[in-house]
């Protein structure tokens, strides 16, 4: 029986799905997760459970400690682990991406000065440290610019800023929330780039031993201008030219032979308009959410099913030629309004009637917390189309949506005392 390490961020979505394509291909999971490891004894959990993903080096010492027999991969569910996985691989000897090449592409900073350095489309961008302040940077800046937290994901620490006033806002915003999310912030600093104009698209495939298999691209009909970037719809196959979507594939493929990338998952956002295609990122992992099962009807299993199989040497019951054929699909991660506790949802019953929808996933918790990015890092759940057309699957994933009523209450209600007259005052 194969035997892999799976890096479980305690906060994924994906974490059931991995385990149930697992057991499907009869795969043996060793089990590795980041939960607190000041909690963790307590729960009686090991020491392999408490992992500090974002300390890949002490974390690893700790997997390799743990672990009793050997390994055949080690595999990431989410970007949180991905570092660590590499590390893992290149320790044991298995095959996996050269960490350096895994951290390149996950920080935002190193990502362009790479583009930058190979010719690629690359907008102006800036390093703003930490401290330094960035009203010294404005007369190089040419408004609008968007400013990034350098190793966040998922749209959170992402703002656009139009002009000076907005700029400054924007930056103590940033480092306000990369410094919640980053235990590095103070070293990172921030980035402050030119905002590129156009509609955005995403590529999910796969790399072996440096070439790339496109399983799908992704439209996102909804524009993504800011001030902040929530991404909402993702409909395959793409409705643009056959020409420019080959363009799209050769650009990523080529990002990622720089970047050293050669091997598994591989996820890139890009940005297209009337100079080409850029670049926006490209991570080492597969998509995020739960927006992989869009796929599972092209592909013949889950898209999880397929890293896995990909992972262990099996074979693939399908030809990845043809994954762009059949009905078109779509996903919506399901935006979160306003900031609140999460307390339910009416409409259900009436989004899942909808023509072409196969499914709605609710993830948010009743008591949780949620938040729109560019501070939250999640989606109150998702929905799922299939149809004869992009245009129609994206019309029946609107339509369900618009029937969803949810229910988000104040952190902290307001209370409205009743005025106490004063001594002597009527």
């Amino acid at each position: 029986m194969k035997r892999v390490l799976l890096l479980l961020p305690t906060t994924g979505y994906r974490n059931n799905d991995f385990l149930a394509a697992a057991k499907k291909l009869e795969v043996e999971i060793v089990a590795a997760a980041n939960y607190c490891h000041q909690l963790a004894p307590s729960w009686g959990l090991a020491p392999i459970m408490a992992l500090h993903f974002d300390r890949p080096a002490q974390a690893a010492d700790t997997v390799l400690r743990e672990i009793n027999g050997n390994l055949d991969a080690v595999l990431a569910v989410d970007d949180s682990g991905v570092e660590l996985a590499a590390l893992l691989s290149q320790r044991v000897g298995l095959p996996g991406n050269p960490t350096h090449a895994v951290r390149k592409v996950r920080d935002k900073l190193a990502f362009r000065r790479l583009l930058q350095e190979h010719d690629f489309l690359c907008p102006r961008f800036h390093h703003l440290p930490t401290g330094d302040d960035v009203r010294t940077l404005s007369p190089a800046l040419t408004f609008p610019v968007v400013v990034k937290a350098r190793r966040l994901s998922g749209s959170r620490g992402v703002i656009r800023a139009d002009d000076a006033g907005a700029l400054l806002r924007a930056v103590n915003w940033v480092r306000a929330i990369q410094s919640r999310a980053d235990r590095d912030a103070e070293e990172l600093g921030l980035i402050i780039e030119d905002f590129i104009a156009g509609r955005e698209y995403a590529l999910e495939g796969s790399l072996d031993r440096g070439e790339l298999t496109t399983f799908a691209l992704f439209d996102k009909p909804d524009p993504l201008d800011g001030p902040y970037f929530e991404e909402t719809l993702y409909v395959t196959p793409s409705r643009l030219p056959e020409a420019v979507q080959a363009r799209i594939h050769e650009e990523v493929a080529r990002a990622c032979r720089v970047a050293g990338l050669a091997i598994g998952p591989v996820h890139a956002e890009v940005r297209v308009n009337d100079r080409g295609i850029w670049i926006l990122e490209i991570a080492a992992r597969s998509i995020g959410g739960l927006c992989g099962r869009v796929l599972t009807h092209s592909l013949g299993m889950s898209l999880e099913e397929l890293i896995l199989r990909q992972v262990v040497a099996e074979s693939l019951p399908i030809s990845l030629a043809n994954v762009r054929q059949g009905a078109a699909a779509g996903v919506m991660m399901i935006p979160i309004p306003r900031r609140g506790i999460y307390h339910g949802l009416e409409g259900l019953a009436a989004a899942q009637s909808v023509t072409g929808i196969t499914g709605v996933s609710i993830t948010a918790e009743p008591g949780q917390i949620v938040a729109p990015p560019p501070d939250g890092a999640s989606y109150l759940g998702f929905i799922f189309s299939r149809a004869a057309s992009p245009a129609e699957a994206e019309t029946a994933l609107r339509g369900a949506h618009r029937r969803l009523r949810f229910d988000i209450r104040p952190e902290y209600p307001a209370v409205i005392e009743a005025s106490v007259p004063s001594p002597g005052r009527p």
